[in-house]
């Protein structure tokens, strides 16, 4: 592992028998607003956002040049991953030495993997996302390309907790109408959404094993994360990254 890497903080989960990780602001030379590991160039300056991707795929064993990631729209689509930037929410891949990444700051990334199929997937579930199923439509993607739902392993990242993600009365209601009314949770005065539990729900439904499902448990909006809702906006995205490595061996 390169030197500049040892002070990168990494979560990873132990269901995944992949390379992947999710970040953490940590490791990064963002400044200001931005400070740590900020993967996300559309505010920060591009030259350290490129130093910090560069960062995260060397210390996978990546090439930065091979990173397939998104304009995520909050939308359902599923893609064909390829290097660069494509418009769409999740991505899927059985090409070795690809590495997707889903640029979050209080939605939920998926990671998926089944590797006695040899395929990937990344999926980024805000709430749209999350009422959406685009979990479930990830697996569906990858079971397309060979995988099976009982082999598919998957970890759920950090995103917003339940306790701190109040919602308008609409958006609650649309929930209750897709059959996911148990995530909404009453908080004081106020309705909350519990995404982590939501996308739990969806992904069992879609034939994934329990014991092969893993839920961080972090919220986005603890200090070692970006959080778009809590810093009003003006906050960097982490990554949540997974590849095929190159050899067929993790």
């Amino acid at each position: 592992m390169p030197s500049d890497t040892a002070f990168l903080m990494l979560l990873r989960s132990p269901v995944l028998p992949v390379p992947h990780a999710f970040t953490t602001r940590a490791g990064g030379v963002s400044v200001g607003a931005y400070e740590g590991l900020n993967l996300d160039d559309r505010e920060d300056d591009p030259r350290a956002v490129l130093e910090n991707r560069r960062r995260v795929a060397e210390s996978l064993g990546f090439d930065s040049a091979r990173v397939a990631r998104l304009n995520q729209v909050h939308g359902t689509e599923v893609l064909e991953a390829r290097p660069g930037v494509q418009e769409g929410d999740a991505l899927v891949t059985r090409e070795p030495g690809l590495l997707l990444a889903i640029g979050t700051a209080d939605c939920y990334p998926v990671l998926l993997a089944d590797l006695k199929a040899g395929v990937v997937g990344a999926a980024h579930a805000g709430w749209r996302g999350t009422l959406g199923r685009i979990a479930a439509r990830t697996v569906e993607a990858m079971v397309q390309r060979g995988a099976n739902p009982a082999n598919i392993r998957v970890a759920v990242g950090p995103g917003i907790c339940g306790e701190r993600y109040a919602v308008g009365p609409d958006v609650a209601r649309q929930f209750q109408a897709a059959g996911l009314g148990e995530f909404v949770l009453e908080v004081g005065n106020a309705v909350h959404l519990d995404l982590a539990g939501a996308n739990r729900a969806v992904l069992l439904a879609a034939g994934v094993r329990p014991e092969n499902l893993w839920v961080s448990g972090r919220c986005s909006t603890e200090p070692d994360f970006y959080s778009y809702r809590r810093d009003a906006g003006r906050t960097g995205r982490m990554w949540a990254v997974i590849g095929l490595p190159t050899g067929g061996r993790a």
